[in-house]
């Protein structure tokens, strides 16, 4: 095998996914967080930032995209959705192209994709970890950020693949609900079994 083995991070909203990436990193694994790379698209002076205001009149400034205004004009929309991420996608994958060049010489890295299922399916990953918690958890924890109601939450929901079929086509599940500690030692197992199936 050439290059490392390439682990794709994923779970639904509230899953504690990025806790979990973040436990994955501190053991050592290069991580590229999908949703880091397009928030750097979209900031201040991001790649993206004309293109989309081109596309969504009035969603951006010199801050960049405003996620309260251009959210509204594509959830539910799912032209408009579609009209985004053709922008969106390609920009992340070279991102992604160039991360892995500079990993190169990495035993593991880890793609943190929320929408790995729903939108790039397994292409270009070897091993999937799926993060999952129970769904009074997840609600609990969606419904504690700010400005969530029930309703958006249901919205985001429904664009998401559901947890069961996520944990189904899993290689690794990582439960978030339970201790911290318990967590980072999942992950310290998985990355055990990862290391094993490389010797």
């Amino acid at each position: 095998m050439t290059g490392p083995l390439i682990i794709g991070l994923t779970g639904s909203i509230g899953m504690g996914k990025s806790t979990v990436a973040e436990m994955f990193a501190s053991e050592g694994i290069p991580v590229f967080d999908a949703d880091a790379a397009v928030h750097l698209l979209q900031g201040p002076g991001g790649a993206l930032v004309e293109k989309i205001e081109a596309l969504f009149p009035g969603t951006t400034s010199e801050n960049g995209v405003d996620r309260q205004k251009l959210g509204p004009a594509v959830l539910g929309n799912p032209d408009a959705l579609r009209q985004l991420e053709a922008l969106i996608h390609p920009a992340v994958g070279e991102m992604r192209l160039q991360f892995l060049k500079e990993q190169e010489k990495a035993q593991i890295v880890l793609f943190d994709i929320p929408l790995l299922f729903e939108k790039t399916g397994a292409a270009g990953v070897d091993q999937i970890v799926v993060v999952s918690a129970q769904a009074q958890d997840q609600r609990d924890r969606v419904l504690a950020r700010p400005g969530m109601t029930a309703e958006k939450f249901e919205t985001i929901k429904a664009l998401q693949m559901p947890d069961a079929e996520k944990r189904k086509r899993a290689d690794f599940v990582i439960n978030t609900s339970q201790s911290i500690d318990e967590t980072r030692q999942e992950v310290q197992n998985t990355i055990e079994k990862l290391k094993a199936s490389l010797a």
